[in-house]
């Protein structure tokens, strides 16, 4: 999975890689959101799920310490990372700075 991760998070694109848990009541809410923003994006966005219970290592390596943590990435950088639900003006507003 880190082979296929380093290799999704550097495009030229901004890539939003949530970091989520089956059991967590707000990533639950975060959820609807970021499909909605997928689906008003497209091809502007990349936006990646990573559930923290079963990507223990990459959870680690980014020091995710409380569920949802939002992280963008473009190329490979990391632009943007914040625990708790973000509102899709939060999100649009920081895919516009970070296209």
């Amino acid at each position: 999975m880190k082979a296929n991760f380093d290799t999704l998070i550097t495009e030229d694109r901004p890539v939003i890689v949530d970091f989520h848990a089956l059991w967590c009541g707000p990533c639950k809410m975060q959820a609807p959101i970021l499909q909605q923003l997928a689906a008003e994006q497209g091809d502007n966005v990349k936006i990646i799920k990573i559930d923290v219970d079963q990507n223990p290592a990459i959870a680690d390596r980014y020091q995710i310490r409380s569920v949802p943590t939002l992280m963008i990435f473009k190329n490979g950088e990391i632009k943007h990372k914040q625990p708790g639900v973000h509102s899709k003006q939060q999100l649009d507003s920081l895919i516009q700075q970070y296209k």
